[in-house]
């Protein structure tokens, strides 16, 4: 099947939208999961990318990710029309959905777009819900209008005050949980240390708080065991057992040191990545025929980041 890129939009500097063509997965996909993606068959590497959105009627899966490693700034240059060489999925366990009666989710930076499915679900299972938004600056804040659409009460803060209130996620979190109307239950989707300290944030309170962990993947079928995390003392597998998993148990420290694991040749990707791209532009200068080059022995490290 041919995974054509229907629609491509830029969110802002090195962040991303596609719709791609995905009718079977669209229709079995739920919130929570994610697909493995390869963009060409000459040695490409797999990246998983979380199911930011999905359409089974008309076929389609959106993703949304940051150009940030080897193989997602290829994927940046896609066009579209083209095509990726494979799309495999739905992977991972869905959300638990269901009336808690009230859901705050929490989405840092990339982390949103991964969200915003649980936070469609979570609405239409007729939860109270509230969005916390967090971003570095108002350029990077994404998905604004769609949660607003949805959420009872959406809460937008930035690291430097361009937007919103100047906080860290954690400051409303904290209120909610200390507020007459503390949530029943929290989500929190981000960068490992976002979701760390979101979780440090509810547990005083006793607010059960579920992570969707990003962590290094190659095969997404529990196979290769890179993406393994210790959770209530016990190793998992975040392929298969989650991606998402009680925040209070999760051993942040372990899984952020691991995520260091591939640094250097991430970086070697990136600084080939770059090259190629001026190579590409060299050639077009000179009108000669310009491809997609692939990366080798590059390793994205993240689920969502990617999202």
């Amino acid at each position: 099947m041919e995974h054509t890129i229907l629609e491509k939009k830029q969110l802002s500097e090195q962040v991303y939208m596609m719709r791609v063509a995905a009718p079977l997965i669209a229709e079995a996909r739920k919130p929570g999961q994610f697909i493995i993606l390869q963009i060409d068959t000459d040695f490409g590497e797999r990246i998983p990318l979380t199911i930011a959105d999905a359409n089974a009627e008309e076929g389609w899966i959106r993703i949304i990710f940051q150009a940030v490693g080897g193989t997602t700034m290829k994927l940046a240059e896609f066009e579209e029309g083209e095509a990726v060489a494979a799309v495999l999925g739905p992977l991972g366990h869905p959300t638990h959905i269901e009336n808690f009666g009230r859901a705050v989710c929490v989405g840092g930076g990339i982390g949103v777009a991964p969200m915003f499915p649980i936070v469609q679900a979570l609405k239409k299972a007729g939860n109270h819900l509230t969005v916390i938004v967090g971003a570095r600056n108002k350029e990077l804040v994404i998905l604004e209008d769609e949660m607003r659409e949805i959420a009872d009460e959406l809460i937008i803060v930035t690291d430097d005050g361009s937007y919103g209130r100047k906080a860290l996620v954690t400051e409303p979190l904290k209120e909610l949980c200390e507020s007459a109307t503390p949530p029943d239950i929290a989500f929190a989707i981000g960068p490992p240390i976002m979701m760390k300290f979101a979780a440090a944030t509810t547990k005083p309170y006793g607010v059960h708080t579920m992570v969707s962990l990003n962590t290094i993947m190659v095969d997404g079928t529990g196979m290769c065991g890179g993406c393994r995390v210790t959770v209530g003392g016990e190793t998992k597998f975040v392929c298969v057992d989650g991606p998402e998993f009680d925040g209070h148990e999760v051993d942040f420290d372990n899984m952020m040191k691991r995520l260091q694991s591939y640094k250097p040749q991430e970086d070697k990707a990136r600084h080939l990545c770059r090259a190629d791209a001026e190579a590409d532009r060299i050639a077009a200068a000179k009108g000669e025929p310009a491809g997609h080059v692939p990366v080798k022995g590059a390793a994205e490290t993240t689920t969502k980041e990617n999202a």
